[in-house]
Formats: structure tokens, sequence, C-alpha cells
């Protein structure tokens, strides 16, 4: 199916990326002449979505005035506390509406393939959660050990104690509503879906075709830039 909306994470504080964000939002710095914000919704643009929600904290104000200008796109305001990724999105489900929709974080970068027709492509109903992974060969500014195993059906499997792991999430992921139902309120990780999901065996993922550069610090921002270079974009 086509997701109509997504929704791009950029409430974090970039604490990583200091001092570039001691006055200004990670999602807005820019890579290659565009800002990591613009760069995302494209994404999600790709895959289908029409209308996307931008959550949004720190520097609230920056990234509304930002958005503005940006057909479609609308933002959820996070106060008085960051609600981190899951919580993040739980706010903003009465924006997102009722069918799956695509999440991606704001500080993804990702080369060859489009992220998101893959995810949309690969929807089916029994999956509450559908992950985008890289190889981890495939990933630079990577440096832990890998987040999943992938099974022939197509279900993830965390690391767990093994001592790697030969897939990383790339921060894009298709999801259905109904997974966050009975979520926490606050802050909390998305990392607690996906395994509520994946204990009832629906959390699913499809592996990108491409690279990804995972831009949370400064060095993956110079990473990002050599690797859209030599991907010619």
């Amino acid at each position: 199916m086509t997701p109509r909306a997504a929704i791009v994470l950029a409430a974090g504080f970039g604490t990583r990326m200091r001092p570039l964000t001691e006055a200004a939002p990670k999602a807005l710095l820019r890579v290659a002449g565009r800002a990591l914000l613009d760069r995302a919704i494209d994404a999600a643009r790709a895959g289908g979505a029409r209308r996307i929600v931008v959550n949004a904290h720190a520097f609230a104000d920056q990234i509304a005035a930002h958005a503005a200008g940006l057909d479609g796109v609308v933002l959820s305001h996070e106060t008085p506390e960051v609600l981190e990724t899951g919580g993040g999105v739980l706010r903003a489900l009465p924006l997102l509406g009722s069918d799956p929709f695509l999440a991606l974080n704001a500080d993804s970068i990702w080369t060859g393939a489009e992220p998101c027709p893959p995810l949309a492509a690969a929807w089916r109903d029994g999956m509450d959660a559908l992950l985008l992974l890289a190889r981890r060969e495939q990933a630079r500014n990577y440096t832990r050990p890998g987040d999943f195993f992938l099974d022939a059906d197509g279900r993830p499997r965390r690391r767990g104690a093994s001592p790697t792991a030969p897939f990383v999430y790339t921060g894009a992921q298709m999801l259905r509503p109904a997974a966050l139902a009975d979520a926490p309120e606050g802050p909390f990780s998305m990392n607690l879906i996906w395994d509520r999901a994946a204990a009832r065996g629906r959390l699913f993922a499809v592996v990108h075709h491409g690279g990804w550069v995972d831009v949370g610090t400064p060095a993956g921002l110079a990473d990002a830039e050599a690797a859209l270079a030599e991907a010619g974009g």
C-alpha cells in the first residue's frame, strides 16, 4: 500500500553534534547544500506520503519557521519535555491518520535506491512495524556492532548476546497506528513498540539496497557529503 502520511523525527537536542547544535537544531544542518530535514521530507514524499508531520522540541521556533514554507508539512510540538522516538510518534498520531504511515529520522542519509518505496511495496496485513535495514558494511559513521539478524521470512532478531550482527536500522520504518495502542504516556523509545510487535510475530524488515550514513556527529556530516558526492547526489 502507499502510505499517505509520514512523520520526520526532529525533536532531539543533537548532543552528539555539538558545538554545531548549540544555536540550531540538528535537523536544519545542511548536507551538500540542503537541510537534513528537507532531505528526509523528500524521502517520505518519494514513498508516497503527502502529509508530513515534523515533531519539534529543541529550537522548535526555527523548525516551525522553516516548515512554514513547505507544502503539506505540519508540526507536532513536544512540550514541556522531549518525548523520545516512541513518545514523539505517539503524540503525533492524531495528525497521521488511521492508515499505516512512514516514520523517518531526520539525521539519516540514504544513497542508492530511495528508502521508502521498498517499505510501501513490502507492507502486508499482519505487520505492525516494518523496518528498513542496511548491511553493516554499507553503513558510514556507524561504530556499533550491529542491531539485527534477519530471518528468511523477513523477521528481524536482535543481536542479543552475539558480538556482532550483520544488519543495522537505518532510521526509516512503516508503522500501523494500532502498534502504539496501550503505549505509555511520556517519553519512551520506539524499541518498546518493536519488542511488542516482535512478541506478536508482527515485526518485519526489508534491506536497503544502497548506502546509509548515520549523521549524528560532525564527522557524520562529512561522511554524508562524501557519500552523496560518490553517489552523484
